[in-house]
């Protein structure tokens, strides 16, 4: 790897971390969405979740001061959040599946 490419790679993920950097540490640390309460196995549950992660987006977000800034970082944020949810709702499957063979 060339020195102008370690450059540009350096550069690169600099600029990727800037706004992240530039919210303050409370939005980030304040911002949470509860799914202890949630069976995300059912419509219902999808629902609270979605809601719940909509209220989330906002708030973490509404430190960026132009609309485009702050439908980008919704839509991240959001993104991020359904990774997630697929992950909650595979482990709450397994256990359930493991809690129906129990029995």
């Amino acid at each position: 790897m060339n020195l102008a490419s370690r450059i540009s790679g350096v550069a690169m993920l600099a600029l990727a971390a800037l706004p992240i950097a530039a919210l303050p540490a409370s939005a980030l640390a304040a911002t949470t969405v509860k799914v202890a309460d949630i069976n995300l196995l059912t419509p219902e549950g999808v629902a609270a979740y979605q809601q719940r992660s909509d209220v989330a987006a906002r708030k973490f977000c509404s430190p960026e001061r132009t609309v485009a800034a702050r439908h980008s970082c919704k839509t991240g944020v959001k993104v991020e959040l359904e990774e997630k949810m697929g992950a909650l709702r595979t482990a709450q499957l397994e256990h359930a599946s493991r809690t129906f063979a129990a029995r």
